[in-house]
């Protein structure tokens, strides 16, 4: 017997004497992406809110019920009238109230009362984001409450008004026409890319 004949026969000799398993149990599982969200499910992350007031929950609140709720609950990040808290190296921060008028400056102070566009998204980014420690577990009168501290502090709105789904839309910012729709690219000017015909290599 060749040497080659020999080395043929003992790796078939090898094989067979190994125990062969399953293939299809060695094959990686099928991959698993879980269950359809249930109604229930998607209503408790569906709670954003448009510029026009789309998503707001029923309920209401005035500026002096929030003030006692930002006292206790925002006063430690945000300063007890929502003036900031001063951070070496990087101003005050994070300031609610104040700057408006100041955004034509050098140094624009940005706040709720002089930046933002709409008074719905104070009322979202804190049902969403606020408290920082225990984010989402407001009630919605809650928030609307601290909504209004923060419109009455910023002058925008007066101590006694209630902030409903009704009225919330209807406050007016300062900065209300001071963002713009990004227009879509002009694409009319350019020249289409032309492809060159595919030829074979011969």
């Amino acid at each position: 017997m060749s040497t080659r004949n020999g080395l043929f026969v003992a790796v078939a000799l090898a094989l067979a004497a190994f125990p062969l398993t399953n293939v299809a149990a060695q094959s990686p599982p099928a991959p698993r992406f879980g269950t359809s969200a249930t109604p229930a499910e998607i209503a408790g992350w569906n709670i954003d809110v448009t510029p026009n007031g789309a998503g707001l929950p029923p309920g209401s609140g005035t500026a002096s019920v929030g003030a006692k709720l930002f006292a206790a609950n925002c006063a430690t990040c945000h300063g007890a009238e929502g003036q900031g808290i001063p951070v070496p190296g990087h101003g005050v921060y994070p300031r609610l109230v104040g700057g408006i008028g100041t955004l034509k400056n050098n140094l624009p102070i940005k706040t709720v009362g002089s930046f933002w566009p709409y008074a719905t998204g104070v009322f979202d980014y804190i049902r969403r984001a606020m408290p920082f420690t225990h984010p989402q577990s407001l009630t919605a009168d809650q928030v609307y409450a601290l909504t209004a501290f923060i419109l009455w502090k910023n002058g925008i709105i007066v101590e006694d008004a209630t902030m409903d789904a009704h009225t919330l839309p209807a406050v007016k910012m300062p900065n209300a026409h001071g963002f713009f729709t990004r227009p879509p690219p002009e694409t009319a000017n350019i020249a289409p890319i032309e492809t060159p015909p595919f030829r074979p290599s011969p």
